[in-house]
């Protein structure tokens, strides 16, 4: 056994599990790929001022979870936390929104760090993918970013979440209803490091997690009560626009999500299977967050989707993903002359597309079998010294059992044709 194990809160993702990993990350991006949205890859760390004003200082991430260090040549940087600001950042120093096509749609795939105490479906290490649309403030915009979602979720078979949707408001009638907030805080009983976080952005004590704190909460002024006539029509059309395409969701009056620069439009995907870790996704619009990072203005949405939950989401329901045969056609080779010919043999078939493996470490037929079975494989091709001098190697249908000789000459263009 190896003297190093994986970090506290960290996991290995490894075959065959690794392959629902995979599958969910590809159903996630394929609609987004089909509605215009182009890959951005950017570094898992970045600095740390970057998520002190993006993300909010008040917000545990920033003040509690983020893994921030500094290097030899004195720069404080910090392990992504979240994608949006770094995705933002990009775009912003790519100059992508000057080229004259808004908004600028990305999305992302990647690894992201949090220092929190690790328990089922919350982990120091997790993976996400998401999706950004910079530049425009359009109703339909939002709407199509939450139906994308959907639509992910449902090709994987997902069907026991819930969207839960929101308008935080913007600038003109967010700071009415702060002033309100603060009022009703200072009249609870609450903790020093509280109310300091009621100080700096009292929507964040709403999202606060601890059961005597929720307690003291009933009773608290709704956003939803101050919003101004802009962000309830704005908030009216998204909700018409995803009704419209047949997406169920629930309007939650006290979803503010974790992140300081939601505005309006906020958007959250949950599981009731998962516990307390239910919730597996979700977004908003950040109508305010270029100006936060030193950008211009650029009203944008976005969403990032957790592939850890959304797989445990899917173990939760009994789901069992499609995925495709990681190995169709097994080589097996009964000496040195089969080795020869079967490798040939399986590197034109990997050429066509074909999934082949071959059996490696010169092991006898009986063990070479044992690894044709537990490849997964459909078809096994084995050719022995006899087999080669009359020109043909045996092939076997796993599933069925059959095995019949087939002209070496014509094995690929056979196994071509029974594979589809």
């Amino acid at each position: 056994m190896s003297t190093f194990q994986a970090p506290k809160g960290t996991y290995d993702l490894l075959p065959p599990r690794s392959a629902a990993f995979l599958a969910v990350r590809e159903a996630i991006a394929a609609p987004l790929r089909n509605s215009g949205y182009g890959y951005i890859e950017t570094p898992g760390f970045e600095n740390v001022e970057l998520f002190a004003r993006g993300v909010g200082e008040s917000t545990d991430i920033v003040t509690k979870e983020m893994y921030a260090f500094e290097t030899k040549g004195g720069d404080r940087l910090a392990l992504r936390p979240e994608g949006t600001a770094s995705v933002l950042r990009a775009a912003l120093e790519a100059n992508l929104h000057r080229q004259g096509n808004l908004p600028v749609k990305l999305w992302y795939s990647g690894s992201y760090y949090r220092y929190e105490q690790p328990q089922a479906g919350r982990y120091r290490h997790f993976s996400q993918v998401g999706a950004e649309a910079i530049g425009a403030e359009d109703p339909a915009l939002d709407a199509e970013l939450i139906i994308l979602a959907d639509q992910a979720y449902r090709s994987l078979g997902l069907r026991n979440f819930r969207i839960l949707l929101n308008s935080l408001g913007d600038k003109e009638c967010r700071p009415v209803y702060r002033e309100a907030l603060q009022a009703f805080l200072r009249g609870l009983d609450l903790d020093e490091e509280t109310l300091r976080r009621a100080d700096i952005n009292p929507l964040r004590v709403l999202d606060d997690k601890r059961r005597d704190v929720q307690q003291q909460l009933t009773g608290a002024p709704l956003l939803r009560d101050y919003l101004c006539d802009a962000c309830k029509a704005y908030h009216e059309e998204v909700r018409e626009l995803i009704t419209a395409a047949g997406v169920v969701f629930e309007d939650d009056a006290k979803l503010v999500r974790g992140l300081d620069y939601y505005t309006r439009t906020t958007f959250e995907f949950v599981h009731d299977g998962l516990g307390s870790q239910s919730a597996v996704g979700g977004g908003g619009r950040y109508d305010g967050l270029s100006e936060m990072i030193g950008g211009p203005v650029l009203p944008s949405v976005g969403w990032a989707l957790g592939v850890d939950r959304t797989v445990l989401a899917l173990e939760a329901e009994g789901v069992e993903l499609r995925l495709p045969a990681s190995t169709s056609v097994f080589a097996v080779p009964l000496g040195e002359e089969a080795r020869r010919v079967l490798f040939a043999k399986v590197t034109e078939l990997r050429k066509l597309g074909v999934a082949a493996d071959f059996s490696y470490g010169g092991k006898g037929l009986k063990g070479a079998m044992k690894n044709a079975n537990r490849s997964g494989a459909r078809y096994t091709i084995v050719a022995g010294e006899r087999d080669l001098a009359e020109g043909v190697v045996q092939l076997k249908d796993m599933e069925s059992g059959e095995q019949s000789a087939v002209g070496v000459n014509e094995i690929v263009a056979e196994l071509e044709s029974r594979l589809g």
